[in-house]
C-alpha cells in the first residue's frame, strides 16, 4: 500500500487533511440521504436547517449561518430554488436585499429529514468519532480510520 503523504506530514497539511476528511463525510451523508429517498445534494442540507432554524435570511446571513461563502450560497440557493424547497422575495426596507426562506415543499422536506435521516446520520458520525482520544491528529486519524473501515451508511444499516 502507498503511504498517505497528507497523513504523515501531519500539521503541515492539516488543511488539506481536514478537507478531504470532510469530502469522505460529506460523500458518506450523501449515500445515506439516498439510502432514505433524499435526491437533494447533503451539502444543501445545512442551508435547509438554518432556514428552518432561523426563518427568512438575505443571502448574507446565510452566508454567515453556515459558514460558507457567499457566492456557494448563492449558486447553492439555485438548485434549491429549482427544486422548489425555497423561495426568494426583495426585501421591503431594501430592494437590493434578497430574503430568502423555505417553501411549503422545503419545510415538508425538513421535517421528514429531521425525522428519518438526520438522526440516523448523526448517531453514525457521533459512533465513527467515539474513539477518538488524544491530540487532534490522533483524533483525526482515529476518524478517518473508523470512516474507511464502517461507512456511515453501514453503521446505520448495523444498528
Amino acid at each position: 500500500m502507498i503511504e498517505d503523504v497528507v497523513k504523515e506530514l501531519g500539521h503541515l497539511t492539516l488543511g488539506t487533511r481536514l478537507k478531504r476528511t470532510g469530502e469522505l463525510l460529506q460523500a458518506q451523508t450523501q449515500a445515506v440521504l439516498a439510502s432514505h429517498g433524499f435526491d437533494q445534494p447533503a451539502a444543501h442540507f445545512p442551508l435547509l436547517a438554518a432556514l428552518d432554524r432561523l426563518g427568512a435570511l438575505s443571502v448574507g446571513e446565510l452566508s454567515q449561518a453556515v459558514g460558507v461563502s457567499q457566492p456557494v450560497v448563492t449558486r447553492s440557493l439555485k438548485g434549491l430554488e429549482d427544486d422548489g424547497l425555497v423561495q426568494s422575495a426583495t426585501g421591503d426596507e431594501d430592494r437590493r436585499v434578497r430574503r430568502v426562506a423555505l417553501s411549503r415543499k422545503g419545510r415538508s422536506l425538513v421535517q421528514r429529514a429531521r425525522r428519518e435521516a438526520w438522526p440516523a446520520i448523526e448517531s453514525a458520525v457521533a459512533q465513527a468519532c467515539a474513539r477518538s482520544r488524544g491530540d487532534l491528529l490522533s483524533q483525526l486519524a482515529a476518524l478517518e480510520d473508523a470512516l474507511a473501515s464502517a461507512p456511515l451508511l453501514q453503521r446505520i444499516q448495523a444498528s
